[in-house]
């Protein structure tokens, strides 16, 4: 069992960490931190580089926390959160991620919150550092926390839709 739960840390955790390090740099196919930025901005965030550098960052550290077993249940949060911003922007498109859908993040929340349950498993550094088990409350704080996070990042950072002009406002612009 605790192999299983090494190999999922560490798929799960370093699939998180390497959005991270896409977000705020040219590595891993990333399109650096201004292809970041843009890439917030285009999904309607403000915020510019500093949003970028949050979200890479946060995805880096929870998803090496997470890989490595350590301070799990806030690795899991990290993780939770980020992922829960990624699922509001994609939310839109449905579930299924061959259409751009949710599906991807979902999967990930889904694990971590799992991870943060389960616990890291004997060859963690939780483990090593005689910082397990986690009481199974922690696992809801995690998921509770990490949602909530997250949406309360969407709510904040999030710009609201430019209404659709009308043909009336439309002709009023032009002449």
């Amino acid at each position: 069992m605790d192999t299983g739960i090494l190999l999922l840390r560490l798929l799960a955790g370093l699939l998180v960490a390497g959005h991270g390090v896409q977000k705020i740099s040219s590595h891993l196919g990333g399109k650096g931190l201004e292809g970041g930025t843009e890439e917030f901005r285009a999904d309607g965030f403000r915020g510019g580089v500093l949003t970028a550098l949050a979200a890479g960052g946060g995805q880096i550290g929870s998803g090496l926390l997470l890989a490595a077993g350590l301070l799990t249940p806030l690795a899991a949060t990290g993780a939770i959160g980020v992922m829960t911003v990624a699922l509001t922007v994609k939310w839109h498109n449905g579930l299924w991620v061959q259409n751009d859908g949710y599906e991807y993040p979902l999967v990930l929340i889904g694990t971590a919150a799992a991870l943060a349950a389960t616990g890291p498993g004997d060859y963690s550094l939780d483990a090593a550092f005689g910082l397990t088990p986690y009481p199974l409350w922690w696992a809801a704080l995690a998921l509770a926390a990490g949602l909530g996070s997250g949406l309360l990042t969407r709510l904040v950072l999030h710009r609201p839709a430019p209404a659709p002009a009308t043909p009336k406002a439309a002709a009023r612009a032009e002449g």
